[in-house]
């Protein structure tokens, strides 16, 4: 009786379904998007002109977002502030300027590989006076009435060479007389080494005027100047190049935030600051 009992207890053990093993921790994260996000890793330094300080910090982000494994460390200067530190050794992997003259030199400096910068964004000029504007400036001929106090970029930086063309074309113009430029030069108080001091001196009463790009007329200086436009056929539109540092720390984040910079949503953040359409004419 015992036998026959334990026997079949051996083969109902024999006919059951082996236990299944705990199952292992589920990991489905999506592992393309970590690998891609973690392929890009360190820190970025990006070069780039004064005038872009606003735009490119809000690129900052949005880059960010996509490359979360990236610092990015801006470096916002004169163009012919940072293409000098280039030639002298710093340390960079981007440049971004707002002139071909200035990266030309970091070429010659043989810091910029020759053709490989690439234009991704284009300025245009235009004349501020301090909001209450007490000088009574309402047009480009009053920039040469005798006692205006004007503030200029100095002739080396881009928006001051920009600048001094817009005087020069004006002198030709019937309006404004041939002595126009001369006049308007004499009434400069100061030339400063990049664009955003320039703006710091008219938003402060400092200066009666001063010629800036379009795009420095952004949110926090709206309120604080007004804007005289410069005619197309007297203004410069200013094309601004940007190219990797041949001896780059990060080739590979630098190829991606040029990417960045000229797709779709780049373009959209540089026209939010007043940048022009890269198809506008030169």
């Amino acid at each position: 009786m015992w036998l026959a009992l334990l026997a079949g207890i051996f083969m109902l053990a024999g006919c059951s379904a082996p236990v299944a093993a705990p199952a292992a921790e589920n990991k489905t994260t999506d592992m393309a998007t970590d690998m891609a996000a973690d392929s890009l890793q360190g820190e970025l330094v990006v070069f780039a002109a004064a005038s872009l300080i606003d735009a490119f910090t809000d690129m900052e982000a949005a880059f960010s977002a996509a490359h979360p494994h990236t610092q990015v460390i801006y470096s916002f200067a004169g163009s012919q502030q940072l293409a000098q530190q280039l030639a002298q050794g710093a340390q960079a992997d981007l440049f971004a300027a707002a002139n071909a003259r200035q990266m030309a030199n970091a070429v010659a400096a043989g810091r910029v590989a020759e053709d490989s910068a690439t234009i991704f964004a284009r300025n245009q000029l235009v004349v501020i006076v301090p909001v209450d504007n007490p000088a009574g400036i309402e047009g480009l001929e009053d920039l040469a009435r005798p006692g205006i106090k004007l503030v200029l970029a100095a002739q080396e930086v881009p928006v001051g060479a920009y600048a001094l063309d817009f005087l020069a074309k004006a002198s030709v113009e019937a309006a404004l007389g041939v002595d126009y430029e001369r006049a308007v030069l004499a009434n400069v108080v100061s030339y400063e080494q990049n664009v955003r001091a320039v703006l710091s001196k008219v938003m402060l009463g400092e200066a009666d005027a001063g010629i800036v790009y379009s795009s420095d007329v952004g949110r926090d200086a709206a309120e604080a100047v007004q804007r005289i436009d410069i005619p197309p056929a007297l203004n410069t539109i200013a094309a601004y190049p940007i190219a990797p540092v041949v001896d780059s720390e990060q080739p590979a984040s630098a190829a991606a935030f040029i990417d960045f910079v000229l797709s779709e949503a780049g373009q959209s953040i540089l026209a939010q600051h007043g940048f022009l359409p890269l198809d506008a004419a030169p």
